[in-house]
């Protein structure tokens, strides 16, 4: 009898309560009649695979996700009613939250039951992560979870042996950023972690960037000191060992969030969809694509050089998203499941590419970009802007 009890506490923590009530082995009292062990035993471990952590939070995926870009700071600021009031009062309905950062920092402070707290990686920014998740919820509002994989310099100051190293320091781009190592097992596991604490807080989505090498990393990769982790071994050359390192990196994410519930999406460049793979950061765009739920090309125009045939592509958004939406879609259509697509589009004013080459996007710019993804059948995107000031006025209907 002690063993039945045992089993039937077993079941009741491992089998979803639909199909614990459901279930006739449960249905009724185990003093009364004789049970077959390893029938019930089998059971629970079949149905447990079905198990489905539950964060207390319900949100459904909307119509099509149109989402704006927060910032941790945001979030846990002032600003963040100001883009609920936004969100409620136009077609938009989804947040793309920074969890960790382009720094590796987290954005808010693990509790002490958390298996991140060793780390110390937490920041303030987000104090109360369960009160803005509550406020989503009642706002209808579909929460995605930003995590920046591999570009940490965090982490990479750490363990300087799971990043790349230069001479007797870890080795750090024009811009002053580090990254680790995507070769690696223990900075995948590292950044899985972080993930599965984001979707058990209540966030449905998990959305990995900076999923990559660093660009240009095929013109360092023989200077730079690093490790292959388990392809040291590959018969494939480095091009492809780093496409299947990034690759087996989305795959190995998605498979441990399955428990959780998560959806899983990945942030590529968008060019990457033009080329069979881009050689030097290792990412493949039907490779990933076969691996997530979500793909989200960056097409800012301003991010492009001359391309498509189009000279100034900051000045020409819509004839810009129209034809990289013509390459992304016979890609996609090649796939046996292809994910849902939900461009990252541009909100922001390019400045920086100097006169002639740039003009201020506002609501005009904005449509133009969101025009061009509905008329070739592409329903959601996002919309990035690095202060999380969006243009007022844009229709965000199709």
């Amino acid at each position: 009898m002690k063993m039945l009890a045992q089993l039937s506490v077993a079941a009741a923590v491992l089998l979803p309560s639909t199909v614990f009530a459901a279930s006739d082995l449960f249905a009724e009292d185990f003093t009364t009649k004789e049970y077959n062990l390893k029938a019930i035993d089998e059971t629970i471990v079949s149905t447990s695979k079905l198990f489905v952590y539950d964060s207390g939070l319900t949100f459904e995926y909307p119509d099509a996700v149109r989402g704006v870009y927060v910032t941790g700071h945001s979030a846990g600021g002032a600003r963040f009613a100001n883009l609920v009031d936004l969100l409620e009062s136009t077609e938009l309905n989804a947040m793309v939250i920074d969890i960790k950062d382009d720094f590796g920092n987290l954005t808010y402070i693990p509790n002490e039951e958390s298996l991140l707290t060793k780390y110390d990686i937490g920041k303030p920014y987000i104090k109360n992560p369960l009160a803005m998740l509550e406020t989503m919820e009642e706002k209808e509002i579909y929460p995605i979870a930003r995590v920046v994989v591999f570009k940490d310099t965090e982490l990479a100051e750490r363990k300087p042996e799971w990043s790349f190293v230069e001479g007797s320091s870890v080795w750090k781009n024009g811009r002053g950023e580090a990254f680790v190592n995507p070769f690696l097992q223990e900075v995948w596991d590292y950044n899985v972690e972080i993930a599965i604490e984001a979707a058990k807080m209540g966030f449905k989505e998990i959305q990995f960037d900076y999923v990559r090498f660093p660009e240009g990393f095929e013109n360092r990769e023989d200077i730079l000191k690093y490790s292959m982790g388990k392809y040291e071994a590959s018969e494939e050359d480095t091009v492809q060992r780093r496409v299947t390192a990034v690759t087996d990196f989305v795959a190995y994410a998605k498979e441990k969030l399955k428990p959780y519930g998560a959806q899983v999406s990945v942030d590529i460049f968008g060019y990457s969809a033009t080329l069979p793979e881009a050689p030097g950061i290792g990412q493949n765009f039907s490779k990933i694509s076969e691996n997530v739920d979500v793909i989200s090309s960056m097409i800012y125009p301003s991010h492009w050089t001359p391309y498509f045939g189009i000279a100034k592509p900051d000045l020409e958004p819509y004839r810009l998203v129209q034809e990289y939406a013509k390459v992304e879609n016979a890609k996609l259509a090649e796939l046996e499941n292809p994910p849902v697509s939900r461009p990252w589009l541009q909100d922001f004013t390019a400045s920086y590419l100097g006169a002639g080459n740039y003009q201020t996007y506002a609501k005009e710019e904005v449509e133009a970009q969101i025009k061009a993804l509905n008329e070739a059948g592409i329903m959601e995107y996002l919309l990035w802007n690095a202060g999380n000031k969006y243009s007022p006025g844009v229709d965000y209907t199709p």
